[in-house]
């Protein structure tokens, strides 16, 4: 999920790459590319093998007119062609973004077709077998060594030993500040923000810090203030002294010292999908879709949410009896329990759970209100005493959401949306958190995802935003794929 949206208007050429001043952090990029295209080779190796065994056995093929042992390397050597021509290994699309996946994809079912138009032009025998074999196979391999490698980056970009880019922030005081913590929100994304510039009027005569972020310069040493502290990016903010004019020198004054110059526009949280560019007189001008609440896609959402949850139901129907037993000899009281929340324009409705709480939990709660955890209209507490030792099990694997597939059947929720809130908490929605009702709330989501009970209220109610402005059954997909990981690893269960 991109939370700033950076629109690179030019990119500089590297000068015998790059200033002494930035060398580690250019070794670094290289440095993981060369593992990119080590990694790449030895999957696509492996693909081709397996189409060649997958064909024709451990054997040669009889009477063949095509040597293999030419053609597999050839088509592993065009491979990398194909990926290095479709810039799938462009420092813009590393480590971030779907980009890198579609472009590897892209690069491999380009060379398939190639190879198929070739061979029909050409009247070339080679197996269609193994080619479609070896395309399958490395395709997938691809994609899944990419997204290993990017994990692993995050990973080093968390602690703050992973490549990323250096980058000195130019604008106001105010936007600056907004683009820092926005940038900061997510290190894994690789832009580590080393300094800031500012507006002449508002320099002081001693060292000025914005925040943790020293002040390195004004607009009038922007190119000196990067190269002086190392940064390799430099990322413009809203301004009233940057005009256009003063934009395009500073591109021009970039030119040859191998710092990109970045743009980062009044307008985040939108995903990609719904932005485009239209160049109209020389200027970039950015159309931004409006969010869909209704239509083809959302009912094939609907389709696709009923059809999983009758089919999960079906087949998790023992480990829900299972569950419903332990349940009921652990604790006294009912296995579920049911409660009102608001779904899609306001509608309450009853949301099925197993029962992890004692019977009088809801009493119990005036006398735990003090010790609350959250910093919002919720109420979470890492050591819940009103928590039963079965439920306590149960949250740590999200098991006693299971129930909520039966409100997916009756199109109460989806597999995927917003946190279901509670009436009270809806009660005290302004207008902006009132927009998570424009859609039906869902079993995970980005939320949980992203951290669950261990975000704050605001980041909770930004990421449920962000999904209704920008849903899309990929995404629904996508974060399907991520809630395994986070139920695995138990991030936020409590």
């Amino acid at each position: 999920m991109t939370s700033a949206t950076l629109m690179t208007p030019a990119r500089s050429s590297s000068a015998a790459g790059g200033p002494p001043s930035r060398p580690a952090a250019r070794a670094a990029e290289r440095s993981y590319v060369r593992a990119l295209v080590v990694l790449d080779t030895t999957v696509l190796i492996v693909a081709v093998l397996v189409g060649y065994v997958a064909r024709f056995g451990d054997e040669l093929p009889r009477g063949a007119e095509i040597p293999y042992v030419v053609v597999a390397p050839g088509l592993v050597l065009a491979w990398l062609v194909s990926l290095k021509a479709l810039r799938c290994y462009d420092d813009r699309v590393l480590g971030y973004g779907a980009d890198e996946y579609r472009r590897v994809s892209s690069a491999s079912l380009r060379l398939a077709g190639g190879i198929a138009i070739a061979g029909y032009i050409f009247d070339v025998g080679v197996s269609r077998g193994f080619l479609g074999i070896s395309v399958a196979v490395g395709t997938l391999g691809l994609e899944v060594a990419r997204f290993t490698a990017r994990k692993s980056l995050h990973r080093a970009r968390s602690r703050g030993s992973g490549w990323s880019r250096k980058v000195l922030v130019v604008g106001d005081t105010a936007h600056v500040l907004e683009l820092v913590h926005t940038l900061r929100r997510e290190p894994y994304a690789g832009y580590q923000v080393v300094g800031a510039c500012i507006p002449d009027a508002l320099l002081a005569p001693v060292p000025q810090r914005l925040g943790d972020v020293p002040v390195v310069g004004s607009f009038r040493g922007i190119p000196e203030a990067a190269t002086a502290i190392g940064a390799d990016t430099v990322a413009v903010t809203a301004s009233g002294e940057l005009t256009a004019t003063r934009l395009r020198r500073l591109g021009w004054q970039l030119e040859g010292t191998g710092v990109d110059l970045v743009v980062a526009p009044a307008l985040t949280d939108v995903a990609g999908p719904r932005i485009h560019t239209r160049p109209v007189a020389g200027l970039p001008l950015i159309h931004v879709e409006a969010p869909e609440f209704r239509g083809a896609r959302k009912l094939v959402k609907g389709l696709v949410d009923r059809s999983a949850a009758f089919l999960a139901l079906a087949v998790l129907l023992p480990l829900l009896a299972v569950i419903a037993v332990a349940i009921r000899l652990d604790s006294r009281g009912p296995v579920m329990f049911r409660q009102t929340r608001v779904g899609q324009g306001g509608r309450e409705f009853g949301v099925w759970k197993f029962r992890t709480m004692v019977v009088n939990a809801d009493a119990l709660l005036a006398e735990l209100s003090t010790r609350n955890e959250t910093d919002g209209l919720m109420f979470k507490m890492r050591d819940d005493p009103r928590v039963t030792r079965i439920g306590r099990l149960l949250r740590k694997w999200s098991l006693d959401e299971l129930p909520q597939l039966v409100n997916v059947l009756l199109g109460q929720m989806s597999l995927v949306g917003p946190r279901p809130p509670l009436p009270s908490e809806v009660a005290r929605y302004d207008g902006d958190v009132a927009r998570r009702l424009l859609v039906k709330p869902g079993m995970t989501g980005l939320w949980q995802v992203s951290g669950r009970s261990d975000l704050s209220w605001e980041d909770g109610i930004r990421l449920d935003l962000y999904y209704v402005e920008n849903w899309s059954l990929a995404a629904d997909l996508t974060i399907l794929w991520k809630t395994f990981g986070a139920v695995i690893n138990s991030r936020g269960a409590y």
